[in-house]
């Protein structure tokens, strides 16, 4: 090797740059403790600019359209004959719901048991159920005298005690309640379903090995694990029911649409009558949904803090467009 390698080596190592000395500790300390920034993102500012000049616009156009009147529906808001279909359409909802949750509950029950003839009974209650349109099952509950004229209580295929004819039994209110009734059961059925079986079948075992007994085991691990997953679909289904009531309207049932529908067919005044309708049945979802928001929010007490969040947070997770945004 020759002595100019040798004398480049040095001279190679002297120009190299020396590597940084680690930051002292008070840097770190001041890094640490320096504000977060969050991130800039302006996809997310301009939607959000587009969206609200968009419904500054519709608000806009509905205050100043004179067609909509809304002075016809400000004097027709309170009217006695709105009142009172409201009435009705609140009796409804609380009475199919209350009497369709607790068959619901039993045909959940059916199908969760090892029977080998109630849980097919249960399986086919809820598939029929769920077949048919609710509309239908009322025009068909409504007609039941032609197809069957008279019901009859007694012996199975002998005597008969108590007959009653079903023109005169199943007026369009009766008719609504059972056919409006039915439906919920077959959708809540599976609602209570899939909420105990979304219970983790370890926790019953684990408490069975500590020798607690079944409607114990029910009340205080099951029932409270499977609740978070059930109040949200039952208030949907009940905010669901507040509006389904309308189609009552069918069968001649004064709820709170057919009383708008009686008054506009007398002067003609059809938009401001269903835009009285539109803002009760506002109104009224408004209300459930803030019942509902507060119902869930008790219930996810005690779980992980992610699930019992803030009503913007839900907003903002349900609005998939912003959320995709962000």
């Amino acid at each position: 090797m020759s002595s100019s390698d040798t004398s480049a080596r040095p001279r190679a190592a002297a120009l190299a740059p020396a590597p940084e000395p680690p930051p002292p500790l008070h840097r770190l300390e001041d890094l640490l403790a320096a504000p977060r920034v969050a991130p800039r993102r302006p996809g997310r500012w301009i939607s959000a600019l587009v969206l609200l000049v968009l419904a500054a616009m519709l608000v806009h156009t509905v205050v100043t359209n004179p067609r909509f009147q809304w002075g016809t529906v400000g004097a027709y808001l309170l009217d006695g004959s709105i009142l009172r279909g409201l009435e009705l359409t609140l009796w409804l909802t609380a009475a199919v719901m209350a009497t369709g949750y607790l068959l619901g509950i039993g045909v959940a029950a059916m199908r969760l048991s090892g029977n080998p003839v109630l849980a097919p009974l249960g399986f086919g209650f809820v598939w029929l159920l769920r077949s048919v349109p609710p509309l239908v099952q009322l025009l068909f509950w409504y007609e039941l005298a032609s197809l069957y004229p008279r019901l009859s209580l007694g012996i199975p295929f002998g005597h008969e005690f108590v007959t009653v004819r079903t023109a005169h039994l199943f007026s369009g209110v009766l008719a609504a309640y059972v056919g409006l009734s039915l439906d919920v059961a077959a959708f809540s059925s599976e609602i209570v379903r899939g909420g105990l079986l979304s219970v983790e079948r370890g926790q019953t075992e684990a408490a069975q090995a500590l020798g607690l007994g079944r409607t114990r085991i029910f009340r205080r691990i099951v029932l409270p694990q499977a609740m978070p997953a059930i109040v949200p679909a039952s208030g949907n289904l009940l905010i669901g029911m507040l509006k389904a009531t309308s189609i009552v309207s069918v069968i001649a049932v004064q709820d709170l649409l057919y009383s708008a529908q009686l008054i506009y067919n007398q002067n003609f005044l059809v938009i401001p009558l269903l835009l009285v309708a539109t803002l009760w049945y506002v109104v009224l979802t408004t209300l459930l949904s803030a019942g509902q928001f507060l119902v869930e929010r008790r219930f996810a007490r005690g779980r992980d803090q992610r699930t019992a969040t803030s009503f913007r947070r839900i907003l903002r997770g349900n609005a998939p467009l912003l959320a995709g945004l962000s």
